[in-house]
């Protein structure tokens, strides 16, 4: 891990192997947080992801004699723990219950359109274009057509569509911690503020999990849950952070902004070869107009710091 942050060597197979990481582990987090809740509850399993992915790398980041983050930082990362983590990650966790991964990962692309109306409605950024326009409407009309079934039959599954209400909910707090991380006084290394991220988001769980009142026998946890929480640690929440931090750095962010509709595609080929999940043709039309709306926003977005006001007047370390 040392070694992939601190060299500056961008060579085409380094950034290859770094995008599929992200790709491949970050996909496989959907059907990894089923698998976990399965007998594992949820916030207890999303508290022990985070604190422990936290812990890991903020020891690791002092031993690679970074500085100890100041209470400012600890306040932002909480509220950036808040946003992402604990609402962001923890809807899908939530949602899964009731949602298949595959749908579960395709609102979740969304989070490109809601960057895209948040930094213009609420930090005065430039109009989006008339292509960024184009594909908020045609990921608004997908996302329609995604809960169409669950909002004609709202009296028969409304947990069904509760689970889709979380989840866009997820992708929008997610989005708005993702806009405004730009402007937050957080630590100089990308890295610790991570791992602020995830020790604060983290202790969100427990908190949660002790006032919910969760339970659960140790001895009834599945193996399969066990590797699919050290998979989440490991794979999710390590090495595919490290991977997407490092190409933030020595890749195109377009090439880089690539997961947000590759890693759906995962988790519908690992939903449906791996939990044997089905989909109608509703589902794959839906599927088709919000990745193609991510895509499109992603390709006609040129969000620069300068288009947004504040961030004239506050960097981000």
């Amino acid at each position: 891990m040392q070694v992939l942050i601190a060299t500056k060597v961008k060579t085409p197979t380094s950034i290859i192997l770094a995008l599929l990481a992200v790709y491949v582990f970050w996909g496989g987090t959907y059907l990894a947080m089923k698998i976990a809740i399965e007998t594992i509850p949820p916030f207890i399993m999303g508290g022990t992801r985070f604190l422990t992915a936290g812990l890991l790398v903020y020891l690791w980041e002092i031993h690679r004699g970074q500085k100890r983050p100041e209470i400012s930082h600890w306040l932002y990362a909480s509220l950036l723990g808040f946003l992402m983590l604990f609402i962001g990650q923890g809807g899908i966790i939530w949602a899964q219950q009731y949602v298949p991964t595959g749908v579960a990962a395709i609102i979740f692309a969304t989070v490109p359109l809601w960057m895209t109306l948040i930094s213009w409605g609420c930090q005065g950024a430039q109009r989006p274009n008339n292509g960024v326009i184009f594909g908020l409407i045609l990921g608004f009309f997908g996302i329609v057509l995604q809960v169409k079934d669950s909002l004609l039959g709202v009296f028969a599954n409304q947990t069904h569509l509760l689970g889709y209400l979380v989840l866009i909910l997820a992708a929008i707090s997610w989005s708005w911690g993702s806009v405004y991380s730009r402007v937050f006084r957080l630590p100089a290394s990308p890295l610790m503020s991570v791992a602020l991220q995830m020790l604060t988001g983290g202790t969100l769980y427990i908190v949660v999990s002790l006032f919910t009142g969760e339970q659960f026998e140790i001895l009834s946890i599945s193996l399969g849950s066990i590797l699919s929480l050290g998979y989440l640690i490991l794979f999710g929440s390590i090495i595919g952070f490290v991977s997407y931090i490092w190409l933030l750095k020595v890749a195109d962010p377009t090439l880089v902004s690539t997961y947000a509709y590759v890693n759906p595609i995962v988790a519908l080929f690992l939903g449906c070869t791996l939990a044997g999940e089905r989909f109608t043709l509703n589902n794959v039309v839906a599927a088709v107009l919000i990745l193609a709306s991510v895509v499109i926003i992603s390709r006609n977005s040129r969000l620069t710091p300068s288009q947004c006001p504040a961030a004239q007047t506050k960097s981000l370390n």
